[in-house]
């Protein structure tokens, strides 16, 4: 009994092991977004493909959203067109996708003001050392998803895609 209980429990720890791998999604597989819009105001982020939506996702912004970023450390999200210039797999997030901000007009606005910009402004997961936000809108002006959700983004947004963020 015991030779034959051995082989039943492997084929269904097999299985089991089978069916867990199938659970994540291949993300590769999926086709590439064109475009990325942040709706701030919806707390909504959506990619596209040729012009339309094709998937959303809900969103935490800078710990005070309302308004354009000002300069470092206001905890504002920016508004505007960017695009996607680097990525991180090692980030202190759960993977991270950063966008051109500053663009040189919002760095020649904020010299102007005598203030500093800010900089690295990624969408990216939860933070890798255990804290877990209890606000929606908690980073520094980066955009926060969950962790399943920054796999889909880091697979399917491309360096160079564009980035439309609106108030």
């Amino acid at each position: 009994m015991t030779g034959i209980c051995r082989p039943r429990r492997a084929v269904v720890l097999g299985l089991a092991a089978a069916g867990l791998s199938a659970c994540g999604r291949n993300y590769a597989a999926l086709p590439p977004a064109d475009h990325v819009m942040l709706l701030k105001a919806e707390r909504r982020l959506l990619l596209f493909q040729q012009q339309k939506p094709v998937r959303e996702f809900r969103v935490g912004l800078g710990f005070a959203p309302q308004g354009q970023k000002q300069q470092e450390g206001d905890g504002r999200t920016p508004e505007g067109r960017y695009f996607v210039d680097r990525k991180n797999p090692k980030s202190s997030y759960h993977l991270s996708v950063g966008i051109n901000y500053p663009t040189p007009e919002q760095l020649a606005r904020a010299q102007a003001m005598g203030v500093e910009p800010g900089g690295d402004i990624f969408f990216h997961g939860q933070p890798n050392n255990g804290y877990r936000p209890e606000k929606q809108d908690w980073t520094a002006g980066c955009i926060a998803v969950a962790n399943a959700e920054i796999e889909e983004i880091y697979s399917r947004v491309p360096l160079g895609t564009p980035v439309t963020i609106l108030a």
